[in-house]
């Protein structure tokens, strides 16, 4: 993480969160990050539909796009791009993970800037997989801010936070050979790997 608000909500998350994979919406206290609500985020996710809204973004974050986001799709932020910035969302909410993402905002005169996403997994009255918490920073101030608001963007880069782990890692096994002759699966971690044959 480059931009210091998405280490200090980091930060902040991994407090709340302890040894869980991730904390509960209600324990977010917003006077606790007060400093960082302007650049701040939650997303409302829909899994079956594999849509996420912005429930809640920060006065700069609405700022970048000339208008309220609320209630917008999250998808609107990159504008018509044809990224697709669904599989950000389905690794925070599927694997419970954070993820830091670098984005290229542009605005209709073609200037550009440079931006920080960290999406971080919420539980909401206990359940997964419907809510997450972020951050959208700006890497500097273009001279054009809030003059000319940002209308698409592209993600440049994509980082996925390591999770911390409560339980041991088994060793791993030795493969064993399957009656065809291929090896059979060996764990690494939390992967189960299958061999497979050449094309």
């Amino acid at each position: 993480m480059k931009h210091p608000t998405s280490r200090m909500l980091h930060a902040y998350w991994e407090r709340l969160r302890g040894e869980r994979a991730a904390p509960e919406r209600a324990e977010i206290e917003p006077g606790e990050i007060r400093h960082l609500l302007a650049d701040s985020l939650i997303l409302e996710l829909d899994m079956p539909s594999r849509s996420a809204s912005i429930r809640l973004a920060g006065t700069r974050v609405c700022a970048l796009y000339g208008r309220e986001l609320k209630g917008e799709p999250f998808a609107r932020l990159w504008g018509s791009r044809a990224t697709d910035p669904w599989r950000i969302v389905e690794i925070v909410a599927s694997d419970t993970l954070g993820v830091v993402a670098g984005l290229r905002g542009t605005n209709a005169a073609g200037e550009a800037a440079d931006l920080e996403l960290l999406l971080l997994p919420l539980r909401h009255r206990g359940r997964t997989q419907v809510r997450a918490l972020g951050t959208l920073s700006l890497d500097g101030a273009p001279h054009w801010l809030g003059l000319r608001p940002l209308v698409e963007a592209e993600t440049t880069s994509l980082r996925i936070l390591p999770s911390r782990r409560t339980e041991p890692v088994p060793p791993a096994r030795t493969a064993l050979r399957t009656s065809a002759g291929y090896p059979g699966p060996v764990r690494h971690g939390h992967l189960l790997v299958h061999a497979g044959g050449r094309a």
